[in-house]
C-alpha cells in the first residue's frame, strides 16, 4: 500500500525550502480536515435533512442549498482558529470573513467556493470546494481589510480543489507542480494516487453549455463548429462532454486532457463564474500543469480583481485548445473593427 498520505508529502515538499516556516503546510491540513467533513456530509446526503433549498438566497441571487450553508460553515470553523489567516472571504458571503480578534491572526489569505456546482447536488452529481491562498499585504499590526483578498491570481501561494464523485479527491498546488491525493475511507487519510500531473497539450474533447449557442461571440461559433468538422489530420471532430459543474469538468479534462469554456455572451456580457473564486485557484493548477487559463484575451491570472465577487469568461485546458479559441475569437474582433 502506498503510505504517502497528503500531510507526509506537504512536510517533504516543505524541507525543499530552508525558509519555509511550516505555516502553510499546517493550514493545508486544515483545509484537508474540513473537506474530509464535508465529503462525509455529501456522501450520506439522501439519507438526512440536508438536501434540498434553504428558502435564502446568496449574494449572486442564487437559491442557497441547505448543503452550500454546511459546507460554508464548516470551512469557516476549520480555519479561524487556526492562526495561519488574516481574512477569509466566501463564494456565500457577500463580504470579507475576519478573523475573531481573540484568535491569532496569521499571515495568510484564504479564498473558497465551498461548494461548487450545487445546482446538482440532488442529482448526485460530482461537486466540490475550491481554495485560493494568498499572503497578505497589509502590514501585520493593521486589521486584514478587502485589499488582502483582491489580488490578482499570479500572486497566489497555493490552490487546490476537492471533488466529492465516485470516491473524494484532493488536487493541490503550491507553485510546484500539480499532485491528486484520492481519500482513503478505510483510515480517513488522502493518500497520494496522482504525482506530478501534466495536461495533455492538446485534445479531442471540449465543454461548453451548447444551450447558450444563439448568444456567443461569433468567433466562438465558428470556433465550435470548427471542433465539430471532420480532419483526420488534426484529430477532429472533437467529443463534447459537460457536466455542468467546473469541479468536475476541469478535473476530467485536467487528466484526460480538453478545454472548458463558460464564455461572455449577449445576456452575461462579464461572464458568469466568478474570478476569485472558481477561475483563479483553477487556472493555477492548470497552467502549474502545464495547461493554459484566458478569459478570451488576457491570462487569467494576470487580471487585477476590482471586487469581490467579480464575473468572467474562462476557457481553460489544454494549451494549443486554449491557443485555438483565442485565434478565433481575436479574428472575429479584427474583421468587426474594420
Amino acid at each position: 500500500m502506498n503510505f504517502q498520505t497528503l500531510a507526509r508529502h506537504i512536510i517533504e515538499e516543505e524541507r525543499k525550502y530552508p525558509e519555509a516556516t511550516g505555516e502553510l503546510s499546517s493550514l493545508l491540513h486544515d483545509l484537508s480536515l474540513a473537506t474530509k467533513v464535508i465529503s462525509l456530509e455529501v456522501n450520506k446526503a439522501g439519507l438526512v435533512d440536508i438536501l434540498g433549498f434553504t428558502g435564502d438566497s446568496n449574494v449572486h441571487g442564487e437559491q442557497v442549498k441547505k448543503l452550500d450553508i454546511y459546507a460554508h460553515d464548516m470551512m469557516v470553523k476549520a480555519m479561524d482558529h487556526g492562526g495561519h489567516l488574516c481574512v477569509m472571504a466566501s463564494e456565500e458571503e457577500e463580504d470579507i470573513i475576519h478573523i475573531p480578534p481573540h484568535f491569532h491572526i496569521g499571515k495568510y489569505v484564504l479564498l473558497f467556493d465551498p461548494l461548487d456546482g450545487s445546482s446538482n447536488i440532488d442529482a448526485n452529481v460530482s461537486i466540490g470546494t475550491i481554495f485560493s491562498i494568498y499572503r497578505r499585504i497589509t502590514p501585520d499590526d493593521q486589521v486584514a481589510t478587502m485589499e488582502d483578498c483582491l489580488q490578482p491570481g499570479h500572486k497566489q501561494v497555493a490552490a487546490g480543489y476537492v471533488i466529492y464523485g465516485s470516491s473524494t479527491m484532493l488536487v493541490y498546488t503550491a507553485g510546484n507542480g500539480v499532485h491528486g491525493f484520492t481519500l482513503d475511507p478505510a483510515f480517513g487519510e488522502y493518500i497520494l494516487s496522482h504525482k506530478k500531473i501534466e495536461t495533455p497539450k492538446k485534445s479531442k474533447i471540449y465543454s461548453i453549455n451548447e444551450g447558450n449557442y444563439l448568444y456567443w461571440h461569433t468567433g466562438l461559433k465558428k470556433y465550435i463548429k470548427y471542433l465539430q468538422e471532420e480532419d483526420e489530420e488534426s484529430g477532429r471532430p472533437y467529443s463534447s462532454r459537460y457536466i455542468g459543474s467546473m469541479v468536475a469538468d476541469v478535473h476530467r479534462n485536467l487528466l484526460y486532457g480538453g478545454i472548458f469554456m463558460y464564455p461572455a455572451d449577449s445576456r452575461n456580457p462579464n461572464g458568469k463564474l466568478r474570478l476569485m473564486y472558481e477561475c483563479n485557484p483553477m487556472a493555477f493548477i492548470i497552467e502549474q500543469a502545464g495547461g493554459k487559463a484566458s478569459d478570451g484575451k488576457r491570462r487569467m491570472l494576470d487580471i487585477q480583481p476590482e471586487k469581490l465577487h467579480q464575473r468572467v469568461p474562462i476557457f481553460i485546458g489544454s494549451e494549443d485548445d486554449v491557443k485555438t479559441v483565442e485565434k478565433f475569437m481575436a479574428e472575429e474582433e479584427v474583421k468587426a473593427s474594420k
